[in-house]
């Protein structure tokens, strides 16, 4: 994951939900299984960075990209076995 989002980061420093979606599926996970956060605010501005996670073998594999530099970290899910709070 860590590569896959690293070649994303370095590509587009910004990218949106469906170019980290692509990361995540083209890495393995099921597309229905990735959490993706918003990639604009309600007001219709951009947001500073965008992240995105899927449940793995019981832990939840997070990855953010934040101005073309790209961060995996593991984390255990919530009590509802997902990844993020609310939608």
């Amino acid at each position: 994951m860590e590569s896959t989002l690293g070649k994303l980061a370095a590509a587009n420093p910004a990218p949106g939900r469906d170019a980290v979606m692509e990361a995540f599926t083209s890495a393995g996970f099921p597309a229905d299984a990735v959490e993706v956060s918003a990639d604009r605010t309600p007001t219709g501005l951009d947001v500073d960075s965008i992240q995105a996670a899927a449940v793995h073998d019981g832990e939840c594999i997070f990855g953010e990209v934040r101005d073309g530099a790209a961060t995996v970290t593991v984390l255990p899910p919530l009590s509802d076995g997902s990844c993020f709070v609310g939608n």
